[in-house]
């Protein structure tokens, strides 16, 4: 199957809604079951030499192949996940990486050599932002920071060596929402890349390159798997950097394990579902947050009139699970008694499961922030909402506020 007919059947599948293409796609007729089976394999048999070489000049001339000519570059599985994900994304082609760190990696270094300036939005994932400032200063590549509430200071960051633009959006555990499309339009005018990690709502209630983002970034650990149990991360990207990140993923050996792709497309059956519940969830616990006075601040898109909310709108068809709170208190240990006495909010790292979470965010956690900064007294804790019922997470966010002094 060529690139041509893979696009063919992806846009012949897409004529359906989003919701019956996460159920439909990725059959494999072959094997004959409903989901493609776990293969797993270093070395890939061909028949001949004649066929091996053939097969190798089809993977160099870019043509959609069932497998590859090496374990390391995927399997059946693997390439299965990365046809489903194609159309999720409207993707030239997804690149799959063992973690979403690692995806955060390979777009950077997929396109940023010494000499060059990326310029990237305050409010990053905190490892993004010692990869950039730390591991890239050391290749003579330069980190400029930019308030994501101003499209004007982005204009005034951008210099001639600027390579790369990128963004998370909204900002970790902070939820900053940057105006992608003016973001996109300034980088188009003046022939820079844009990057962005959409962790957060997924392809399934944004997509990037669709507004004309030349990357997108999604850790698949969280809501693409949904269950907790896998570590995998996703590069989907335009026509315009394919060849550039193809190479850096080949060169950089980065693979998804065949197992670990057959649960992202178990757990990508039922995206729209989980998604739509934890929304729905969402809501329900943040009209009851709002009422709380302990509760001096949601970080969250949802008031109406507020800067977020307008772009959320805008760009998005949906929001998420992830939010932060942020509690006014003279007593951090009553904070974290707030969090320990959590009956069903788990107390741990990563997001995106079915289940709720809690976990006190320290400053240094946020890394360095030059556009948000923590008061005196002010404490943040991020929740993720997960799919349970949420009056039994009302009622139990109800008692644990008890223990804030």
């Amino acid at each position: 199957m060529d690139i041509a007919f893979s696009d063919f059947v992806i846009k012949y599948f897409m004529k359906k809604s989003l919701k019956t293409y996460l159920k439909t796609a990725a059959k494999d007729y072959a094997s004959r079951s409903v989901n493609p089976p776990v293969v797993r394999a270093s070395t890939i048999l061909f028949r001949t030499m004649q066929e091996l070489r053939s097969h190798q000049k089809d993977i160099a001339k870019g043509k959609d192949v069932e497998h590859w000519d090496y374990g390391r570059s995927g399997t059946q599985t693997t390439v299965q996940l990365q046809k489903l994900l194609r159309g999720l994304e409207e993707a030239h082609q997804v690149f799959l990486t063992p973690t979403g760190f690692a995806a955060v990696a390979l777009a950077i270094m997929s396109l940023c050599r010494p000499g060059d300036e990326i310029v990237i939005s305050d409010g990053v994932y905190r490892p993004t932002q010692k990869l950039t400032d730390d591991l890239l200063k050391e290749f003579q590549v330069k980190t400029i920071w930019y308030n994501p509430n101003s499209i004007e200071d982005l204009k005034n960051k951008i210099t001639k060596k600027t390579k790369l633009i990128y963004v998370e959006n909204p900002g970790s555990n902070t939820f900053e929402m940057n105006d992608l499309g003016k973001i996109v339009a300034l980088a188009k005018s003046k022939n820079i890349f844009t990057a962005i990690d959409n962790t957060w709502a997924t392809a399934y209630f944004f997509k990037p390159l669709k507004l004309g983002f030349d990357i997108a970034i999604t850790s698949a650990t969280k809501y693409y798997s949904g269950h907790s149990d896998v570590m995998a991360g996703t590069v989907a990207v335009n026509k315009k950097v394919y060849k550039k990140v193809w190479w850096y993923n080949h060169v950089s050996g980065y693979r998804l394990s065949s197992d670990d792709a057959y649960l992202i497309i178990r757990g990508l059956r039922t995206l729209d579902l989980r998604l739509e519940k934890h929304q729905e969830n969402t809501k329900k616990v943040i009209n009851f947050l709002k009422t709380q006075r302990k509760i001096s601040k949601i970080l969250y898109p949802y008031k109406t009139s507020s800067r977020e909310f307008k772009l959320l709108k805008k760009y998005y068809s949906g929001a998420t699970g992830l939010l932060s709170i942020i509690i006014n208190s003279k007593s951090k240990n009553s904070v974290y008694k707030f969090v320990n006495s959590l009956e069903l909010f788990g107390i741990g790292y990563s997001w995106g499961g079915f289940e709720s979470l809690a976990v006190f965010t320290d400053p240094v956690e946020l890394g360095t922030r030059r556009y948000f900064k923590l008061e005196k007294n002010e404490h943040l804790v991020r929740l993720h909402i997960g799919l349970e019922d949420p009056k039994d997470l009302i009622e139990d966010l109800k008692r644990s506020l008890k223990f804030i002094k």
